[in-house]
């Protein structure tokens, strides 16, 4: 189970290590030499980003738009601003101190984009 606790980078390392030995997933991460910027620590899954942590420290999913609409509407995240004002509707962010469990978040963003 992955806790509410710890940093951002803490609780994406243990998604990581959840999620890392299915079929198709894989991780890039920023120190690792790979791109900068947008997915530059990001779990994939058929090459396609699902989850990721956002430049601000962000956990960030890609979901169906209407579960964005839904979880905004909430008011447990908000929908993710890469940081050139363009907001992205089927992408999901939520800050380090998020009482949402990470894993199910990214279990459903994976399920998501491998149907893509």
């Amino acid at each position: 189970m992955v806790r509410s606790s710890g940093t951002a980078e803490e609780r994406f390392g243990k998604i990581v290590e959840a999620l890392l030995g299915e079929p198709g997933v894989t991780h890039a991460s920023a120190g690792t030499g790979s791109k900068r910027g947008f997915g530059a620590s990001a779990l994939r899954v058929n090459n396609k980003i699902f989850a990721m942590i956002s430049s601000r420290g962000e956990f960030v999913v890609k979901l169906p738009r209407q579960r964005v609409d839904a979880l905004v509407a909430s008011g447990k995240g908000e929908r993710f601003d890469p940081g050139h004002g363009r907001i992205m509707k089927e992408w999901f962010a939520v800050g380090p101190a998020s009482g949402l469990r990470w894993l199910p978040l990214a279990r459903e963003a994976k399920a998501f984009v491998a149907s893509l």
